[in-house]
């Protein structure tokens, strides 16, 4: 198994849809030549801002295979998401993942037969890395999402050796205490990629050397300057551009969070669709208000490239 790790932005994809709803997998292309444009050199697919649980297996298979044939022969590199309610579903995709040369795989806990111990998640997830035997693997801690709320230090120390693919966790949870246990355990040795978009500038104090989220779909540009500025030891403009994420995605939250990100990537020239059933999507008007705060906010010089600021400014 090659060494991989997360220490990069990196983007949670949608999965495109029509406007009817159906699988939209051309649309993938302008999704990939989006994040290379938005200096995005990795991408993670089919997790939760890919809507996973509203996607049938078959959509979720050529989901994954429509990715890694557009990533071929560029710097993009794609981790696939095989989490499932099923721990077959969950297999077939992780021994496809390996079949395609995905780079990583991830998987969440199941959500509605939820483990009741850490041994029981160590078991699922031993099931699941087995299928892909030269993949890395990362566990995904979403507990807001699956309900599961597990000590994952213990999970790390417990997989250590049962999991022999185990590459860390995608840490999304604001448990910043239990983020640095987890940073720690079992000697340092996993990796531990931060999810929460809004907590970054905390992670990153913390020793986070990557991060996944959702709105480095279009807001790449903001999380970049933030990391610069940390880097450079520039506390007060990192934490400008932390709020200007925390401003950003509670804007966003106020018009239903999936929906309205599909929309702003509309805006963008990547129309990725709408959101799936059961998440709602702004109406036509909803989105000319949400474009106009945005405006307000500031959002569209937020995103410039250095390149295109110089120009209009």
């Amino acid at each position: 198994m090659k060494p991989f790790s997360i220490h990069e932005l990196t983007a949670a994809a949608h999965t495109p849809f029509h406007a009817d709803g159906g699988f939209n997998p051309g649309m993938i292309e302008s999704q990939a030549a989006h994040y290379l444009a938005t200096g995005i050199r990795l991408t993670f697919v089919g997790g939760s801002t890919g809507e996973c649980h509203s996607l049938s297996l078959a959509e979720r298979m050529l989901l994954a295979k429509q990715w890694m044939e557009v990533a071929a022969g560029t710097p993009l590199r794609v981790i696939i998401h095989v989490g499932s309610n099923s721990l077959e579903d969950a297999r077939t995709l992780a021994a496809q993942a390996e079949k395609l040369g995905a780079s990583a795989i991830s998987a969440l806990a199941p959500s509605y037969f939820k483990p009741r111990s850490v041994t029981e998640l160590v078991d699922w997830c031993a099931s699941i890395g087995a299928a892909a035997p030269d993949t890395p693997f990362y566990f995904y801690d979403i507990p807001g999402m699956t309900g599961v709320h597990l000590p994952m230090v213990d999970f790390l120390e417990q997989a250590d050796g049962r999991i022999p693919t185990l590459a860390g966790i995608k840490f999304t949870n604001s448990d910043l205490m239990s983020y640095q246990l987890c940073q720690r355990a079992v000697g340092g040795k996993f990796d531990i990629p931060y999810g929460t978009d809004e907590w970054l500038l905390a992670a990153l104090a913390l020793g986070a050397k990557g991060a996944v989220g959702s709105s480095f779909n279009f807001g790449a540009r903001i999380y970049q300057r933030l990391i610069s500025a940390f880097e450079s030891g520039d506390m007060e403009s990192a934490r400008e551009e932390q709020f200007r994420s925390v401003q950003l995605i509670r804007t966003l939250g106020r018009y239903g969070y999936m929906g309205a990100a599909k929309a702003v990537m509309g805006m963008l020239g990547v129309p990725v669709g709408p959101a799936r059933q059961p998440n709602g999507n702004p109406s036509p008007d909803e989105i000319r208000k949400l474009r106009a705060e945005l405006e307000t906010l500031g959002f569209f010089s937020w995103i410039e490239s250095p390149a295109e600021a110089a120009l209009i400014h």
